[in-house]
């Protein structure tokens, strides 16, 4: 999986990342749209860490990516396409996280397009979804502005969420 952007490198999580994982699944701001919204103590970083490398081996081609800042190679955040399994469909998520200093700058923005891309000319994927919780305005517009648009809310883990979608259709010419 080689993808990069204008202003961001994705490249593949490493032991010595830990802490900047750290630092974002430990940031109450950061998470508060995540999951259950809960901060994780260092174990659960720890677990969280494992859970991508899973990832990794399951398929290569997916999975949270960093995203490094190319002009000074400082991590920004990360980003990636990430399998879910929604209603008992199994869908790809295109997933974004931003560390709180670096919010507002286009970099989700960037990331998700990115993603949206590599998924329909790398992998051939027609379909894409994001599960955004309701108050997370933030990713809503990010979603939009790569052309999702909102297919439904489902209840998932407890939490109302939306289902943000994207489905690249056939040219029929």
């Amino acid at each position: 999986m080689k993808i990069e952007t204008a202003r961001l490198e994705f490249r593949q999580y490493r032991d010595e990342d830990f802490n900047f994982l750290y630092s974002l699944l430990s940031d109450p701001e950061v998470v508060r749209f995540i999951g259950n919204g809960q901060t994780r103590n260092r174990e659960g970083a720890t677990e969280f860490l494992y859970w991508i490398y899973r990832s990794y081996k399951e398929n290569p081609e997916l999975g949270l990516r960093m995203l490094i800042r190319k002009e000074d190679n400082i991590p920004i955040g990360h980003a990636g396409l990430v399998k879910q399994t929604i209603e008992g469909i199994e869908e790809l998520e295109i997933g974004y996280w931003i560390a709180k200093d670096y919010w507002r700058q286009g970099y989700a923005a960037e990331a998700a397009k990115a993603l949206r891309d590599y998924g329909i000319r790398q992998l051939g994927k027609k379909r894409f979804i994001s599960l955004i919780q309701p108050e997370n305005i933030g990713s809503m517009k990010v979603a939009e502005h790569i052309g999702m648009a909102l297919e439904k809310d489902i209840q998932l883990a407890g939490k109302d969420v939306y289902v943000y979608s994207l489905e690249e259709q056939e040219n029929k010419e």
